[in-house]
């Protein structure tokens, strides 16, 4: 991106690398989860109960103007309901496995928004085979594992190449990519392509932080355990109630993680993997 739209970019991040005050503290760090003028584009937002829309509401609370995106028209909905808590926000419908689609919802950030600060790549779908009979490895059809990585890696890829020009140009952004637990932490029988995609956003992340940090760009990875959504079957509720928290998640509490890893004072944490699964991962006992 560049003329007019780049001008106000760089006007709009100048703050970010603003020198330390005379009590030695960057204005950053004097409002930590502030995102007032900046704007969040968010994807996978279009299930009203769904990690997607919990991250949009938390950053449009935030004070962030807010571009929610999925492949339906339910996603006009979404933006409506941010609109009536006072968000300045919009929806796109779009499949995001088109690069073409992709660099079409940065177009209108820049048309709308003026550009974009924070991407939370959301976009995805869980298990491509039936969770109750998952597939194994050798019955996964060549069509089954590109269909996984399509939807839950390459989407990541396409949004998040065509929004770095406008970061790079600004000297600033922050990039969410929502991992799993699942591939990245650790497995379930059945559905290696879900595994490996999500495995995949891991080093995506790690590639990309390294190869934006000096350029005032954040890349990080948020990985869910069992968090209960409208799509949730009986078991995954009940491993969730197995956790050491002893309840599944809530999808505004992945939210709340994103939204610290999205603010401008998240400038030193770049390439991790936040865990968020109620210390699922870490448990050596089971309730048995």
């Amino acid at each position: 991106m560049s003329g007019p739209a780049s001008a106000s970019l760089a006007g709009r991040h100048a703050a970010a690398l603003a020198p330390l005050d005379p009590a030695g503290r960057h204005a950053a760090a004097l409002a930590p989860l502030d995102l007032a003028g900046r704007v969040a584009v968010v994807t996978g937002a279009g299930s009203a109960g769904g990690i997607g829309f919990a991250c949009a509401r938390r950053l449009g609370a935030l004070g962030a103007s807010v571009l929610v995106t999925s492949t339906t028209e339910r996603v006009h909905e979404r933006a409506v309901e941010l609109v009536a808590d006072g968000v300045d926000a919009a929806g796109f419908v779009a499949d995001l496995r088109d690069p073409a689609r992709a660099e079409a919802l940065l177009s209108e950030a820049d048309r709308r928004f003026g550009g974009i600060d924070v991407l939370v790549n959301n976009a995805g779908m869980t298990s491509v085979s039936d969770p109750q009979d998952p597939a194994g490895l050798a019955e996964t059809t060549g069509a089954q594992w590109r269909a996984a990585l399509e939807r839950n890696l390459s989407t990541a890829f396409h949004v998040t190449r065509a929004a770095l020009p406008s970061m790079l140009a600004a000297g600033y952004g922050r990039i969410v990519n929502v991992a799993s637990t699942s591939g990245a932490v650790g497995a379930y029988p059945g559905d290696a392509g879900y595994h490996a995609a999500k495995a995949g956003m891991v080093g995506l992340t790690r590639a990309l932080a390294i190869e934006t940090a000096a350029q005032g760009i954040t890349v990080n990875a948020v990985a869910p355990g069992w968090i209960a959504t409208p799509s949730s079957t009986p078991r995954e509720l009940a491993m969730g109630e197995a956790t050491p928290v002893g309840r599944p998640g809530t999808p505004d509490e992945v939210a709340a993680v994103v939204a610290l890893l999205s603010v401008p004072a998240a400038s030193y944490l770049t390439g991790q993997l936040l865990v968020v699964d109620g210390g699922n991962s870490i448990a050596e006992e089971r309730h048995v």
